[in-house]
């Protein structure tokens, strides 16, 4: 099994703790517009000091993602993004010099149909530094968390508000790279408040775990994200993101990865 103390978010993350900083964790759905603006965007990011992204592989039948992100992932298929392509732009983007953690957040479908050792070798080779497997609950994951370990691959799990206590801690226990708390129950979306009880829940959890904890879910604002990282390590950042891309979907691609990079640039101002 690889040491992931080798791995790049678990380096990045302890490189941001021992400097007293937190993280902001943007989102981008692979393959929208289409792949090489998805490149872009993550080069720009970068080079706004961006540490870690989490890449969307799209996916028919999500589970938690809301009406934006949806469409992203609509369109990305119907313009035939495949698992194989996204590693490919993975591939060029770290042969470009590309040195953000970088996340999948992939369907226990997708992983299965391609088969799980296959897969998470494809996205380890690739570049891949984790994934994130959001319907595979805890104890129904069979041999992914060994699998991704032996690929140094952080499986990172989730958290929702209505997880009972003692499985929170089962889940931290298990989970690698980080742990995702979910804000808030339901879909992801744009909100315009964090709830008190999601930054209470994330600070009696950090008593309890080294993992470092990111939130995600509603996380809209430079505001919001200060708020969140007052308890959690990192700020995730989804939807606001790709409604931002969407908007500005019939521009150039220069231009479109300069606007969005931007609002990047404005969220990443309270953890820099």
């Amino acid at each position: 099994m690889s040491d992931l103390k080798d791995n790049r978010l678990v380096r990045t993350f302890a490189e941001l703790r021992g400097a007293g900083r937190k993280a902001l964790l943007p989102f981008v759905t692979a393959g929208y517009p289409d792949l090489a603006t998805t490149a872009e965007l993550l080069k720009d990011f970068e080079s706004r000091g961006t540490r870690i992204c989490e890449v969307g592989v799209p996916f028919s039948d999500p589970i938690a993602d809301g009406p934006t992100i949806q469409a992203s992932y609509t369109d990305a298929l119907a313009a035939g993004v495949t698992s194989d392509e996204i590693f490919d732009m993975v591939r060029s983007y770290r042969a470009d010099g590309g040195r953000m953690a970088l996340a999948a957040m992939v369907s226990y479908s997708i992983v299965y149909r391609h088969d799980a050792a296959s897969y998470l070798a494809g996205a380890a080779d690739a570049g891949f530094d984790a994934v994130i497997v959001p319907d595979l609950p805890l104890g129904e994951g069979g041999a992914v968390e060994p699998l991704a370990a032996s690929r140094g691959l952080c499986n990172v799990m989730l958290i929702a508000p209505t997880t009972p206590p003692r499985r929170r801690l089962e889940i931290a226990e298990h989970s690698r790279g980080f742990i995702y708390y979910i804000s808030v129950a339901g879909i992801t979306g744009e909100r315009d408040q964090m709830p008190d009880a999601t930054i209470a829940a994330v600070a009696d959890l950090r008593k309890h775990t080294g993992t470092p904890v990111c939130v995600g879910f509603g996380i809209s604002s430079p505001d919001m994200v200060a708020t969140v990282c007052e308890a959690a390590d990192g700020a995730i950042v989804g939807s606001a993101i790709i409604h931002r891309i969407t908007d500005t979907k019939g521009l150039a691609r220069g231009q479109l990865v300069r606007k969005v990079g931007r609002f990047v640039g404005e969220l990443l101002a309270p953890v820099l």
